[in-house]
């Protein structure tokens, strides 16, 4: 009868010959974690910065619309509010939307800048591990004919 072969010493034997480097992962991972951490600071930035502008914005507005909704004395008074009204929120919108627009480039520069470096960092942590596995495993192979 023919007896089923135990793989279990010959797994362990061909792991073990294929060293695998945790330092070089531990490292991959910190680098990851630290881009993700800057890229949510760049982010939550933009955010707040975003939130305050149109908070801002919104304030204006509202005293903007009581000067709009006060009672005049004359007709015409009404059709010059309006226009004062209109006037002043088109040009309230102009400025508003280029400070969006200057907290936009402020971001799009800053996670370029964070993605260069990752990526130069990634880059290096590769190198090293590849440099340090292809001398593992030159070495078990040497080890390996030499039995």
């Amino acid at each position: 009868m023919a007896n089923t072969q135990d793989f279990t010493a010959v797994m362990k034997d061909m792991m073990g010959a294929f060293p695998v480097d945790t330092k070089a992962m531990e490292e991959q991972f910190k680098t990851s974690t630290t881009l993700a951490e800057k890229m949510s600071a760049v982010t939550l930035d933009a955010a707040g910065k975003s939130t305050e502008l149109s908070a801002k914005w919104a304030q204006d507005t509202l005293g903007k619309l009581q000067a709009l909704t006060a009672a005049k004395a004359e007709p015409a008074d009404y059709a010059k509010s309006v226009t004062d009204f209109a006037s002043a929120s088109a040009e309230a919108a102009a400025e508003n939307m280029a400070a969006f627009a200057e907290i936009a480039k402020k971001v799009q520069t800053e996670t370029l800048e964070l993605l260069m470096a990752a990526g130069k960092d990634m880059s290096e942590d590769m190198t090293t591990a590849a440099k340090k596995a292809t001398a593992d495993v030159t070495a078990a192979a040497k080890k390996a004919t030499s039995k």
